[in-house]
């Protein structure tokens, strides 16, 4: 999965076909070989967390996946737009999950695209389309509950639901796909809530193991 930061946008979305051709091969494919590359993710939490972009996401999809279609890269590469949980106004029971009705105007044309195109999301009136989890995560310290053991339980739980087919509610006995947040390495030079910087897989900024995966031991 390659991430188009979210400051992109504007131009992909304004640009012409050649523009987001070139802005694919230079950006991407100039370092990463097209079979390496399954999703790209255009933008991130936009909608919430960085609204500003809101208008330009949509359009820039559109845009990359005609050059995604000059390209002759559909339906190996997909796009989507990875959203915060805080999109949905009800989470649980899963069953009864829906979007923020603050947000209609922008998750529904979203939700179309990801339809039209055969790409992961999942809402009501648009069954069939496949889970993606973007990224998962937990901090081992910086906040409440925050703590090695707590990361190491759930990264272990998340891996072992993964490779067990456990699936969904709705979709249950399903592979999934799950990406984990965030690195390799503890980022204790990141900016924002000292959480953030605190969600890692195993090691810290000066190499030390700070915990494994007790399920792929």
């Amino acid at each position: 999965m390659v991430d188009i930061p979210n400051e992109d946008l504007p131009s992909l979305a304004t640009g012409t076909l050649n523009f987001s051709l070139e802005w694919l091969q230079s950006n991407i494919f100039s370092n990463i070989p097209t079979a390496q590359v399954k999703y790209i993710a255009v933008g991130n939490e936009v909608f919430l967390k960085d609204p500003f972009y809101t208008p330009y996401v949509v359009r820039a999809m559109m845009n990359l996946y005609q050059a995604l279609q000059m390209l002759n890269l559909v339906p190996s590469i997909k796009l989507s737009s990875p959203q915060a949980a805080s999109v949905l106004s009800l989470s649980y029971p899963p069953s009864s999950a829906a979007f923020d009705p603050y947000l209609h105007s922008v998750m529904i044309p979203l939700m179309e695209f990801l339809h039209d195109t055969g790409s992961p999301f999942m809402r009501e009136g648009f069954q069939g389309m496949k889970i993606v989890v973007s990224e998962t995560g937990w901090a081992t310290g910086g906040g409440e509950a925050a703590s090695v053991a707590n990361a190491m339980a759930y990264t272990d739980n998340v891996v072992r639901r993964v490779a067990n087919y456990v699936g969904t509610p709705r979709q249950p006995n399903e592979e999934m796909e799950v990406y984990l947040f965030d690195d390799l390495f503890d980022e204790n030079e990141k900016n924002g809530e000292e959480f953030t910087s605190n969600i890692f897989i195993g090691y810290s900024h000066n190499y030390m193991v700070i915990y494994e995966f007790n399920y792929l031991r």
